[in-house]
């Protein structure tokens, strides 16, 4: 009993495998967002101050936020990455596009309303944020926080200098500036490309990958497992039960794709904007899968299996995380080689914008299928021909 290695390696394939999951964990441990893209929009034309240069209040607003984000000596990287952009009707389609999770519009008429906030009859600058839900949940909630907290802000400097001004002037407030200072610049908040009013919409991309990731690794198991019993007696049988293990495929992720959907647009209440196109991207999706893992199992057998339960472990926190919120370690060598990232994405075009099922959302889920389908029937010509002729001996055997 003592001389078995196995007995004297378990703690340390135990402290592995404590090593290897915690590993998972990492990634969803306070993540912290860098160059987190939000837009800025300053339309404002400013107002003339009689015997002073034109005032631009927005202008001053976005060189504010600019300085206030800059990178300090502690940082690798700014928490957000603002882009400037012309006008409004460009940042929507850059909402549109997902280029950026959140954005903020300065109206036309900023400065001329915060000038009046001074007079008799003040108007309350308005300044629009608009937070792209379905770009992702966790990083659009953080992005929309981040321009609250800069409006909030900006109230605080403008009510400060709005007191001072007045004391200086020895003037009182009327009650008009009174209702106004309580908040002197106002904020519309829109919500655009909405995952909706259930919370589990916003998750639904990752929460879909799980089931469908588990039932093409156990379709392409079993499906392997009762094609390896087959015998054959050359390198032409042995492909022909390569098509078939491939044709079982297409038919048994047909099945995954449109159950699936049925199950969370029936059962599960998760909002499916065009059910045909997301089953069929959802079997399109499965079938790359089983591809995929067909081709590793028909290289190593079933000892190949765990490489794809860790991309499970590995693949689903990740995959609820913004790109920009991962390390680069996280981001360089494991979340820019998982696949089913490209089901996500997919997914997020199809719930939440609205897009269709296009060449862009699969072809890199279809090259992962053709590429396994190759290997599969690639390793048709790995045929034994001793144990072919084994196999074949002992079924005329079997015959006679």
């Amino acid at each position: 009993m003592f001389r078995n290695k196995l007995l004297f390696l378990s703690p340390i394939i135990a402290l592995v495998i404590i090593f290897i999951f915690s590993l998972t964990l990492i990634p969803s441990v306070q993540p912290e967002p860098k160059n987190l893209p939000i837009a800025i929009v300053n339309e404002d034309a400013g107002v003339n101050i009689p015997n002073q240069s034109k005032l631009n209040m927005g202008q001053s607003i976005v060189e504010m936020i600019k300085e206030n984000s800059k990178v300090t000596a502690d940082q690798e990287d700014p928490a957000v990455k603002w882009i400037e952009v012309n006008n409004a009707e460009e940042v929507q389609k850059g909402l549109a596009n997902q280029k950026y999770y959140a954005a903020l519009v300065i109206p036309k008429d900023f400065s001329e309303k915060q000038s009046s906030l001074q007079t008799s009859t003040p108007s309350s600058p308005e300044v629009e944020i608009f937070i792209n839900q379905g770009m992702n949940t966790m990083a659009s909630t953080m992005a929309g926080q981040m321009l609250n907290g800069v409006v909030d802000n900006l109230n605080n400097t403008v009510r400060t200098q709005l007191l001072d001004g007045l004391e200086q002037q020895g003037a009182s407030l009327s009650t008009e500036q009174a209702k106004v200072l309580a908040s002197p610049i106002a904020k519309k908040v829109t919500n655009v490309n909405e995952t909706g009013t259930n919370s589990a919409n916003g998750n639904a991309p990752t929460s879909l990958f799980q089931p469908l990731w588990i039932a093409s690794i156990a379709s392409a198991a079993i499906v392997f497992i009762s094609l390896r019993k087959v015998t054959t007696a050359n390198r032409k049988e042995n492909l022909a039960v390569k098509v078939v293990q491939i044709l079982t495929g297409a038919v048994v992720t047909l099945v995954v794709g449109f159950g699936l959907t049925w199950l969370a647009d029936k059962m599960v209440g998760l909002h499916i904007p065009d059910f045909t196109s997301t089953a069929l991207f959802l079997s399109i999706t499965s079938l790359s899968f089983f591809l995929m893992i067909s081709a590793v199992l028909s290289l190593t057998g079933l000892k190949g299996m765990p490489i794809f339960i860790l991309m499970l472990f590995f693949g689903a926190p990740l995959l609820a995380m913004a790109p920009e919120m991962m390390s680069p370690f996280y981001h360089d060598w494991i979340y820019s080689w998982l696949p089913m990232r490209f089901m996500v994405e997919g997914l997020r075009e199809l719930l939440y914008f609205h897009s269709g099922l296009t060449w862009n959302s699969v072809s890199t889920l279809v090259w992962i299928g053709i590429v396994g389908m190759v290997v599969i029937l690639a390793s048709a010509l790995r045929f034994n021909t001793k144990k072919g002729q084994i196999q074949k001996e002992n079924k005329k055997q079997a015959v006679s």
